[in-house]
């Protein structure tokens, strides 16, 4: 059981019964308190008047004050936590990646206090958080109709392996769309690894989609098994996928979103680089590159706190870190 100080109501109970004559153990008994604790209390905060609840909870609050504490955030771990965030790396991640790198055990509210003291003096450490500061709100939205996808395998029919993440190779794809329909980005996850792959995309039409998720894929098509995709019509040439890769695919149910719910999370972290409010006609290779980078280099609690990039090869041998860096300097 936790300890927990004595509050000012236990205190006040504790000096009107001590007036009335009753011994420390019944009193302990009556606040379901040790004895010890009573005679701790009455001893450290007795002052020459007897013993008063108010200037007991005083006296002990200014104890408490005094107190020497620890001091865990070292200018060392700082600069360790700094680097972490520049790398757009949450409080969690890093207080999961410190531990188990054997260097600190801290609670990710210390980090996050850490990022919110660097605001209030006028850094901007807090720009690499996801919401940066901003408070969360659930959005609803309209959902479209959409059909006229040739035949399309429901989610239903695929397998329990890949439904159980039992093994590398089974893929959730789909796009996200910049401001005023203008330019998007296909976007691939490996619900086993949580390796994210992601291209812009030359337009919006299904060929485009297909081309670029084919030379995504290629270069590992050993490790695609199947592809789950949401109902958008750009995903029309499904059949043209599985061939070129030799993999089956799959369609989510209308409306259900959370069974592609890796794709979806993912999708929203890349949002911090490529937010709704920004047309995404312009955007380069390059720059998809580099936030996808970022995103497979950071530790994920349900990897235990390793990355997308240290899972992927410790499970397939393949080191996409550097087949993406080789990517990102040609």
């Amino acid at each position: 059981m936790s300890y927990k100080h004595l509050s000012l109501e236990e205190r006040h109970y504790i000096e009107i019964e001590m007036r009335a004559g009753k011994s420390l153990n019944k009193i302990a008994k009556a606040l379901r308190r040790s004895q010890s604790t009573l005679s701790r209390e009455i001893s450290r905060n007795t002052g020459q008047r007897g013993y008063r609840h108010k200037q007991a909870e005083r006296l002990a609050s200014e104890r408490h004050e005094n107190k020497p504490k620890a001091v865990k955030l070292t200018d060392e771990i700082k600069k360790i936590i700094t680097g972490y965030l520049e790398q757009d790396w949450s409080p969690e991640q890093i207080a999961g990646r410190l531990k188990v790198d054997g260097i600190i055990e801290l609670h990710h509210e210390t980090i996050y206090q850490y990022v919110m003291a660097n605001k209030r003096e006028g850094g901007m450490l807090y720009k690499h958080l996801r919401h940066q500061n901003k408070t969360c709100r659930k959005r609803y939205g309209a959902a479209h109709n959409r059909t006229g996808i040739p035949n399309r395998v429901d989610i239903e029919e695929r397998p329990q392996t890949a439904n159980n993440r039992e093994r590398v190779g089974d893929w959730e794809a789909d796009t996200i769309i910049g401001k005023n329909h203008k330019g998007a980005i296909v976007t691939l996850d490996d619900r086993k690894s949580k390796l994210r792959l992601a291209a812009p995309l030359a337009g919006k039409k299904a060929h485009f989609v297909a081309d670029a998720m084919v030379s995504l894929l290629s270069p590992i098509q050993a490790f695609v098994v199947t592809i789950t995709f949401d109902n958008g019509k750009e995903f029309a040439h499904h059949e043209t996928i599985a061939k070129a890769l030799e993999c089956d695919t799959y369609f989510a149910k209308p409306y259900h979103s959370w069974e592609r719910g890796q794709n979806e999370n993912a999708n929203g972290l890349l949002r911090q680089y490529f937010p709704k409010a920004m047309e995404l006609l312009d955007v380069t290779t390059k720059q998809v590159l580099e936030a996808v980078h970022k995103l497979n280099s950071r530790p994920r609690k349900c990897l235990g706190f390793k990355t997308p990039y240290e899972m992927f090869k410790e499970l397939t041998g393949i080191d996409m870190k550097n087949l993406m860096g080789y990517a990102l300097i040609t």
